[in-house]
C-alpha cells in the first residue's frame, strides 16, 4: 500500500478507475432497479449533497495535511544548511590540525546531503554506508579535539557538530511523517460512496456527467499525493540552502 501512495501517478490511476466504475455502477443500479420516485428525491438529493460535502472537508483536511508536511521538510532543509554552516565556523575553535580536517569532511558532507535530496531521499547503499562513515570520522576529530584540551570553547565545536547530526534526523523523519494510510482508504470509500449515489441520481446531460466528479477528485487525490510523497512526482523539496552552504564553504580559504 505505502508503494502505491508513494507514486502520485498510480494514486491518480486508481482513484480514476475506482471513481468512473462506482459511478457507473450506480448508473445501472438505476436503470435495472427502479428510478428513483419523486418524493424520494428530495432525501436522496440530501445524502447525495451531504456525502459530497463531507468529501470536499476530508479533501480539504488531507490537502492541508500534506502543506504542512511539506513545508516541514522544506524548514528541515534549511535548518541542516544552517547547522552544517555553523560547525563550519566552529572550526576555528578547534586546534589548526583538527579545524583543518573537519572543514574538509564538512565540505564532503554537505555535497552527500545535497545529493540526498537530489535522489529524492533514496540514495544507494554505497552512499549511506559512506555517510555513516563520514560522520563517525566528522564525530572522532570534534571529541578527540575537545578530549585533547577541555574548554567552553571547544565544547561549542562539539555542540555544534552535534547539532548537524540531530538536524539530519530530524530531516529524516520528516520524510517518513506521511498521511496516514487509514486517511488515504477513508477518502477513497467516501470518494466512490459519493460517486455510487452521483450515478444512482437521475439526470438530463447523459453519461458524460459521470465522468467530471471521478477526474476533479482524481486531480485532487494526485495533488495531495504529489504534495505529500518526498519521492515522487513533480512537487519536490529542493536544498537551495544546502547548495548555497556547500559554495559558500569552497569559497571561504
Amino acid at each position: 500500500m505505502s508503494a502505491l501512495i508513494d507514486n502520485p501517478f498510480a494514486v491518480f490511476a486508481i482513484a480514476v478507475i475506482t471513481q468512473w466504475g462506482a459511478a457507473f455502477a450506480g448508473d445501472l443500479l438505476r436503470r435495472s432497479l427502479r428510478p428513483l420516485k419523486k418524493d424520494e428525491r428530495d432525501d436522496f438529493d440530501t445524502v447525495l449533497t451531504a456525502t459530497l460535502t463531507l468529501l470536499a472537508l476530508i479533501i480539504g483536511f488531507s490537502f492541508s495535511m500534506a502543506v504542512t508536511r511539506y513545508d516541514q521538510r522544506k524548514n528541515y532543509e534549511g535548518a541542516e544548511a544552517n547547522a552544517i554552516g555553523t560547525a563550519y565556523l566552529r572550526a576555528d575553535l578547534l586546534p589548526a590540525e583538527a579545524a583543518a580536517s573537519v572543514r574538509q569532511f564538512l565540505k564532503v558532507y554537505v555535497d552527500q546531503r545535497v545529493n540526498f535530496y537530489n535522489s529524492n531521499g533514496r540514495p544507494s547503499p554505497e552512499a549511506v554506508s559512506d555517510s555513516v562513515k563520514l560522520q563517525d570520522e566528522l564525530w572522532s576529530s570534534v571529541v578527540r579535539a575537545a578530549g585533547a584540551q577541555p574548554n567552553p570553547l571547544l565544547a561549542l565545536a562539539v555542540s555544534g557538530m552535534n547539532d548537524v547530526f540531530n538536524a539530519q534526523a530530524d530531516t529524516t523523519a520528516a520524510w517518513l511523517n506521511r498521511i496516514p494510510t487509514g486517511a488515504w482508504v477513508l477518502m477513497l470509500l467516501i470518494a466512490i460512496f459519493s460517486n455510487l449515489l452521483l450515478g444512482y441520481r437521475e439526470r438530463s446531460s447523459g453519461r458524460l456527467a459521470l465522468l467530471v466528479l471521478p477526474v476533479i477528485a482524481s486531480i485532487a487525490f494526485y495533488l495531495i499525493a504529489d504534495i505529500d510523497s518526498p519521492y515522487v512526482g513533480v512537487i519536490s523539496v529542493v536544498p537551495h540552502n544546502l547548495i548555497a552552504t556547500s559554495e559558500a564553504m569552497r569559497s571561504h580559504h
